[in-house]
């Protein structure tokens, strides 16, 4: 099913919207939620919370890429579980979002940059300009926080250039970063 046909199933309150939406992004959501909260139970109930969440978000918004609108969500609510989970504790997630605040300073946390508008432009237009190899990289790593190894594996490449690959971004986007003022 196309994912104009979910959204409308969405907006008419057809419970179906929910069984299409598993259907067609069920494996990626509880990927990206496992590969934050660590564990499948967690991930489950994340995913659950993302179709909830979905239900209600929809009579007010109408998105067009629904695979990138349930990937936020299951991303913000699975981060949300996974700072609950580990408050006080330093773990995967938080070494993730540590590389990238070498390139941000102290100002404030990447996502709160992000949040406000003023990193987006250049964070999109800093993708825009990498290769595909690059940029699938660089969002694995930094969106759905993957690990190396996992990256890796994926890409099939090895973990030395995937360090290598984030190492050289990380740079580059600090610089484009430093030019734009942030």
């Amino acid at each position: 099913m196309e994912d104009k046909q979910i959204v409308d199933l969405y907006w008419a309150r057809n419970e179906d919207a929910i069984t299409q939406t598993s259907v067609k992004y069920g494996k990626m959501m509880h990927a990206t939620s496992h590969s934050i909260v660590g564990s499948h139970e967690d991930a489950e109930e994340c995913v659950n919370d993302a179709y909830l969440a979905a239900w209600n978000s929809m009579p007010e918004n109408r998105p067009t890429y629904l695979g990138a609108y349930m990937a936020k969500i299951i991303r913000n609510i699975s981060l949300n579980r996974y700072d609950r989970n580990h408050a006080a504790k330093r773990h995967g997630v938080q070494v993730v979002f540590e590389e990238l605040e070498e390139c941000l300073g102290d100002y404030e946390t990447p996502e709160e940059q992000y949040e406000s508008g003023c990193l987006r432009d250049v964070l999109n237009e800093f993708l825009a300009g990498l290769g595909e190899e690059k940029r699938v990289v660089f969002l694995r790593r930094y969106f759905y926080t993957d690990s190396i190894a996992d990256i890796a594996q994926r890409m099939q490449i090895s973990e030395g250039k995937v360090k290598t690959m984030l190492f050289r971004m990380r740079a580059q986007l600090a610089e484009v970063l430093k030019e734009a003022g942030i």
